[in-house]
């Protein structure tokens, strides 16, 4: 809608120059009509024909006039246009290439609103290698985020087909990160009928608002501000701790990971005890377990039991916990042999 309101802009005011020049030929010469807008267009063309008639000594001040004014303006007037159809099929070339991207994704995460806190989740989704669709309606958020590299839809996430554009019934989590509580209900509401298994992360702003993204469906609810001022007391109160946690959690010498793995139905490590799988897989520490009812429990015991349906939080590089994961999650062809899902 924008561009075509530039595009009758830039058309009009051509028109308003061609109108005004042929109109002071008009009545600065006599002449007519056709003659009139002849000598304009040559004269802001600069195509360096003959004149028309001969001249007065007005007319030629007025022609100095013409060509001075007129010839700039036409000129900016036809880069605007020639720009802006070249920046419309570019544009819609890197949409049409986004969007197949987008839909050769699985098992991805959602971002819905890239402000200063979207920024920063997308900043922490890129620093762990993980793929991810923006949805944000507005065009200066929209523009950053491609401008960052990120795989965007440029809509409202409260709308069915946009986030079934975006995958959502392919995605393993969905984050809202808008400012406005209202739009992030809507888009929990919208998410949480079109994918009942999805992990979706809320934001909110209050009390008030975290109990209306949990009733819509939300998995987790964040505010920021209070995590900000819980984060902010425990760097004052426990430092080096909080610095060990932040550098695990983050990644940020790039070495050492958290992560939970889910136990399937066909992992060589169900009904083997902590202690055995540790052994197995050198390096590799079992923080917790949740168990197949969903129980976690923290620093299990060496005695304890993988069970199927749950799931293990370890520790360790991202080459041993890809090597717990292939061996938790397998999937058995129908004649073939078990390959390992990485």
């Amino acid at each position: 809608m924008d561009k075509k309101k530039s595009y009758i802009k830039w058309i009009v005011a051509l028109i308003l120059l061609l109108a005004a020049g042929t109109l002071g030929y008009v009545i600065i010469e006599g002449w007519g009509f056709f003659d009139s807008l002849y000598m304009t267009v040559i004269t802001v063309a600069t195509v360096g024909f003959e004149e028309v008639h001969p001249l007065s000594l007005g007319g030629r001040i007025f022609t100095i006039l013409l060509t001075l004014g007129g010839v700039g303006t036409a000129f900016y007037i036809m880069t605007s246009i020639v720009q802006a159809t070249l920046e419309g099929e570019f544009g819609l070339f890197r949409r049409q290439r986004m969007e197949a991207k987008i839909r050769k994704l699985n098992n991805h995460f959602i971002l819905c609103g890239y402000g200063r806190v979207g920024e920063a989740i997308a900043s922490t989704l890129k620093l762990q290698s993980a793929d991810f669709v923006v949805i944000d309606h507005s065009l200066n958020s929209y523009t950053r985020a491609v401008q960052q590299d990120c795989l965007t839809i440029m809509d409202d996430a409260t709308i069915h087909d946009v986030l079934k554009r975006a995958g959502v019934e392919r995605a393993k989590s969905l984050i809202t990160a808008f400012g406005d509580d209202a739009y992030n209900t809507y888009a929990v509401l919208t998410a949480r009928e079109l994918n009942p298994r999805l992990i979706i992360i809320g934001r909110a702003s209050n009390a008030e608002a975290s109990k209306r993204l949990k009733q819509a469906g939300a998995t987790h609810i964040i505010l920021p501000e209070v995590l900000g001022g819980q984060q902010m007391a425990r760097l004052a109160l426990r430092p080096t701790t909080v610095q060990f946690i932040e550098t695990v959690l983050l990644s940020k010498e790039g070495e050492y990971l958290v992560e939970e793995v889910h136990v399937g139905p066909d992992s060589t490590l169900i009904g083997i005890s902590i202690k055995d799988v540790e052994e197995r897989f050198p390096g590799v520490r079992i923080l917790a377990l949740r168990n197949k009812v969903g129980k976690i429990i923290i620093n299990p015991a060496l005695d304890t039991e993988v069970e199927a349906g749950g799931s293990l939080t370890s520790f360790g590089t991202m080459e041993q916990l890809q090597a717990v994961e292939g061996c938790c999650s397998f999937n058995r062809a129908a004649n073939g042999p078990i390959t390992p899902e990485l």
